[in-house]
């Protein structure tokens, strides 16, 4: 778990005018932390880092960025909502290795964000009574073949608040990310399904609170709609929208993708043709092709125990690896740091190794099981 003066250190440099998320994490990286950042600011101007003289002007006013940091820390506390940095476990280790990722986010709710499947619905705006039924009947499917799926969508008017209220009906958890802070709700219609998921489900933003829902809030909130799930899947949508954009960065993370198709004349099944015919999503017809195409109903083979006896000879901090992945399944590679102690640098070498050997394999997102 991150500590409070780590996380108000990158609250507040993400705060600095001229940062950016792209050169905030820049910054930590080459120090260390976003505590190391302000504490080494005299460095930053000179080599290998070349920092510009406005921005480490703007670094050296730390106290007042500490100071409003210090009044979005204490209001997620007086609300109960948690602040969450990638080394954290409770942070959404899918979304950990997209290059755009939130340095921070704030979450309220009960459902882990990183459950065994986390997959997003998203669509138009303008959903039909077919779009509707289609989130109904999908998800009332999947709560049979994949029970406790975490549903993801942005809690938007048409097909994102009907997939968030057919996932409360079939007993899923449901998380909305929002393109706003955690003091508002929008739209306001939707409150009370919003309070419904705090029990199952939660809200999830990197916005803080007092910021608006613009326009360009909904397009950031869009890559971590993308980001955190395993699978995007569009429900309807026109030729543009913001379906198709989450689509596209589903598609640039290396996540798969899906369509449901609708008649030829649907305007609002152009969207989900258009990906098809692309090949951006694959086209899918119920929860069942759902389920066969993820793989999720294969069952987990035997070979673990069979790899582990060809490979008796494992080093200690190797055993350790392979004892930690025995006991807790799929892990992502921050977490596999976190819960074995090593350091990246010398976790790298042992997972190669083990790969190797056969004793284990990486899937998308830096995830590592056995054999």
């Amino acid at each position: 778990m991150s500590t409070t003066q780590e996380f108000l250190s990158t609250l507040a440099l993400s705060a600095v005018p001229g940062i950016g998320i792209g050169r905030a994490r820049k910054l930590i990286d080459w120090l260390g932390s976003a505590e190391a950042v302000f504490a080494g600011v005299n460095e930053l101007a000179h080599p290998p880092y070349h920092v510009p003289t406005n921005i480490i002007s703007a670094l050296k006013q730390k106290d007042k960025w500490i100071k409003e940091a210090e009044k979005e820390w204490n209001f997620a506390e007086r609300n109960g909502i948690s602040c969450l940095l990638p080394q954290d476990s409770q942070y959404p280790t899918h979304l950990i290795d997209c290059p755009d990722a939130p340095l921070y986010l704030f979450y309220k709710g009960e459902a882990s964000l990183n459950p065994t499947h986390c997959i997003s619905i998203v669509g138009t705006r303008h959903a039909t009574a077919y779009g509707e039924e289609l989130c109904k009947r999908f998800l009332s499917d999947l709560s049979e073949l994949a029970p406790s799926t975490l549903i993801v969508s942005g809690l938007a008017y048409g097909i994102d608040i009907h997939a968030h209220r057919a996932a409360l009906q079939a007993g899923l958890p449901t998380v909305a990310v929002l393109a706003h802070g955690l003091d508002r709700i929008y739209p306001s219609l939707h409150r009370d399904t919003a309070r419904q998921m705090m029990e199952q489900g939660g809200l999830l933003t990197e916005f803080t609170s007092r910021t608006n829902p613009d326009r360009q809030n909904f397009v950031m909130r869009n890559r971590i709609v993308a980001g955190m799930s395993e699978a995007t899947i569009v429900v309807e949508s026109a030729e543009k929208g913001g379906a198709l954009i989450t689509a596209e960065l589903a598609n640039s993370y290396n996540r798969d993708c899906f369509a449901f198709p609708g008649r030829i004349t649907d305007p609002m099944s152009a969207g989900c043709h258009k990906l098809i015919t692309e090949n951006k999503a694959a086209l899918i017809q119920s929860a069942e092709d759902f389920v066969k195409f993820m793989r999720w109903d294969t069952a987990e083979p035997t070979a673990p125990v069979i790899q582990r006896e060809l490979f008796p000879e494992l080093s200690i901090e190797e055993q350790q690896i392979v004892n930690l992945l025995q006991e807790k399944g799929a892990l992502q590679l921050n977490l596999i740091a976190i819960e074995s102690g090593f350091p990246i640098s010398r976790l790298s070498p042992i997972l190669f190794s083990l790969e190797m050997q056969g004793v284990i394999r990486q899937s998308a997102g830096n995830v590592y099981t056995l054999c």
